[in-house]
């Protein structure tokens, strides 16, 4: 009896269950295959049919505690009725079996698992307080506030149960409340929080929040809880109930990370298919591609067993469509409730339960709200996530579409939340904005690159996306020369008028010294680009030598020169990675420009050496007189003569004719 004070603790405490009053004496229920029957000498005259289950009870004990059965009874024209069908009681058999023997004044055991059907039954039978003081509806009622609530790991199981009973616990407050229970115990300060508290130890008899649980030994309370320990038994609800708790747990104020946290885990555990590896789908085969996954069950939680492998593969299995059914909802759902603050969750998990909601053609209005959440941290995106296949009937592998969107909300919110970031300074605002664009430009650089691969990817697609972003966004081509350089291997039927096209979307002095010599090389590019790059690189070493020549002049000139770590430590990260890279390129043509003036040095020596040499023919012709070279010419002719004359021979040439000839023969050798 739950009348004093004493006796209502101690019924609490062992959940035991009995009725006041009782005309039919009796052992208990007895079962006989789908038959229940009273334990008792006098004869049944009323028979309750659920289901396939037969009940042959008694009617004054149901009559005099169930007020639909008294009114079913008397507005029926049969005064013998003997005979009931109650299909639609909440909780089944099994709660109707309880509220019998709750009627007969047998001991029920109440427990987490079985009050919320008993409770639903009890008022669906209408067991008020005005048939009996302490009826049925009283009793469960006060089970439900005093105990259920107070004890973290019962509440879970309560709202568990709730799963089917549907409207009814909905109508009796019993899932509301269950779930503000949840969300105030969640948000409750962690240091008071006992591992055995948890669904994480495997023996628990459903403990009680509070500091006194005697199970609990001084090594747990001596243990640090992580601030997610409420994450795995939240995620054994489901969906809709999730939502619920979650919802209460917002109005309660807990960190929007944590939300975003317990998001994810829910997600990971009821979507495998959401962090299952999938490769590559090349051509038709993206129509045919399976991802599997692991089924998952814990603490009672529905396995799905193959997941979106038979979704995807096309089967028209009735129990694949039912799950696509419940995958979606999950979907939707979880859009709902991820919180709006940005790295509240990861763009990973974002790019990745939009690649689900695609396949499985969630509302378009969520999927345009997903979207813009990864255009919020698109910077933080990797080219494994969006590597997104085309689920609807484009022809490009990937859908490129989904890209271009994501570039576009990803613009959008760089200014929309330029002007509102007043509390940073200017120039770290700055800094900030061109490095997430730079490293948006990366990703779209190694992204086309990726689907130029794909011969069905128009040209006009790969120019809008390239073009998406702003010039300023990328401070070297590079990685759009390589992008450009496979559309042209993977489309060798390109006219030279759409090679020309596709190059206008690259700026040939953003690119670096390699890919200038490469794209010099490059047979596949047009004549004209090839000469633009030529152009662009000796323009790049002019300006090098000329800035290398003032940069030596102002060295001699002003006496303190910055130094350049501290320069650096004042710049943002971003121009930091471009001062690098800018490094790099000077010391190249810094390289090139010494090697030239070595060159030219030792050509300035050759041309030293010969000026001597001219110099000293000339001097030696000066000194020789017009005078002293006629006596000679005349005494060598004379000799020439003589020996002429004395011998027979021919004349001879004079030997300072030879001389000269052979002077002058040498100095053209020597300048030629």
């Amino acid at each position: 009896m739950w009348e004093s004070g004493s006796e209502a603790g101690h019924e609490y405490g062992t959940g035991l269950l009995s009725s006041t009053k009782h005309s039919v004496k009796t052992e208990g229920f007895v079962q006989r295959g789908h038959s229940w029957y009273v334990a008792t000498d006098i004869p049944s005259d009323f028979l309750v049919q659920i289901g396939e289950a037969n009940f042959h009870l008694h009617k004054y004990p149901l009559l005099s505690r169930s007020g639909k059965l008294n009114r079913i009874i008397n507005e029926s024209r049969d005064p013998d009725l003997n005979k009931i069908v109650m299909d639609d009681i909440p909780g089944g058999p099994g709660a109707f079996e309880l509220a019998a023997k709750f009627c007969y004044g047998i001991a029920v055991d109440l427990t987490a698992g079985n009050i919320s059907g008993l409770r639903c039954a009890s008022e669906y039978l209408e067991m008020t307080e005005d048939l009996e003081e302490g009826n049925l509806i009283f009793k469960t009622e006060a089970f439900l506030s005093y105990v259920v609530l107070s004890s973290w790991r019962d509440s879970i199981v309560v709202l568990k149960s709730c799963e089917k009973l549907s409207q009814w616990a909905e109508n009796l407050q019993i899932v509301r409340r269950c779930s503000e229970s949840i969300a105030w115990k969640a948000c409750a300060n962690p240091k008071g929080i006992k591992w055995s508290y948890t669904g994480r130890t495997a023996k628990i008899s459903s403990p009680k929040w509070n500091n006194n649980v005697k199970d609990s030994s001084p090594s747990m309370n001596n243990q640090q809880v992580p601030n997610d320990w409420w994450f795995e038994d939240v995620s054994i609800l489901r969906i809709d109930h999730f939502v619920r708790v979650i919802t209460a747990i917002k109005v309660k104020g807990m960190r929007f990370e944590l939300i975003g946290a317990a998001t994810m885990h829910y997600a990971t555990k009821w979507l495998p298919g959401l962090i299952s590896e999938t490769s590559t789908i090349q051509g038709d085969e993206a129509s045919n591609s399976s991802i599997s996954n692991s089924s998952t069950s814990t603490n009672g939680g529905t396995c799905w067993k193959g997941g979106l492998h038979m979704i995807v593969s096309g089967t028209k299995d009735e129990s694949s469509s039912v799950q696509a059914k419940e995958q979606r909802m999950i979907i939707e759902s979880l859009i709902s409730i991820i919180p709006p603050q940005k790295d509240s969750v990861s763009c990973s998990f974002l790019l990745r339960l939009l690649r689900n909601a695609n396949m499985l053609k969630v509302a378009p209005a969520l999927v345009t709200e997903l979207e813009k959440r990864v255009g919020m941290q698109f910077e933080q995106a990797t080219l494994a996530d969006l590597l997104i296949p085309s689920y609807d009937k484009s022809e490009t592998m990937y859908d490129v579409d989904l890209a271009q969107r994501l570039v576009e909300h990803f613009l959008v919110q760089e200014q929309t939340e330029s002007p509102s970031r007043q509390s940073f300074s200017e120039n770290h605002m700055v800094g900030s904005n061109v490095n997430a664009k730079a490293k948006v430009a990366r990703l779209v650089d190694s992204y086309l690159t990726e689907v130029s691969r794909d011969r069905n990817l128009s040209l006009t697609k790969f120019q809008v996306l390239a073009e998406a972003l702003p010039e300023s966004a990328r401070t070297c081509d590079d990685g759009l020369y390589r992008a450009i350089d496979s559309y042209l291997k993977a489309h060798p039927t390109l006219s030279e008028y759409e090679r020309k096209k596709l190059c206008r979307v690259m700026d040939c002095q953003k690119l670096s010294i390699d890919a200038c010599m490469h794209a010099a090389q490059n047979e596949r590019l047009p004549l004209r680009v090839v000469v633009q790059v030529l152009f662009s690189e000796q323009v790049k070493i002019s300006n090098a030598i000329a800035s290398s020549s003032v940069k030596s002049v102002d060295s001699h000139t002003q006496p303190m020169v910055i130094n350049r770590k501290t320069l650096l430590e004042g710049t943002p990260h971003s121009f930091q990675e471009g001062w690098v890279s800018a490094k790099k390129d000077i010391n190249t043509l810094k390289f090139e420009l010494e090697s030239v003036k070595t060159k030219y040095l030792e050509l300035q020596n050759d041309m030293e050496s010969l000026q001597k040499q001219f110099d000293k023919v000339m001097l030696k012709q000066k000194q020789t007189s017009a005078w002293s070279s006629g006596w000679k010419k005349l005494s060598k002719l004379m000799t020439n003569v003589e020996s002429h004359h004395g011998h027979g021979l021919s004349p001879k040439v004079p030997i300072s004719e030879e001389q000269n000839r052979k002077s002058t023969r040498r100095w053209r050798n020597s300048i030629s």
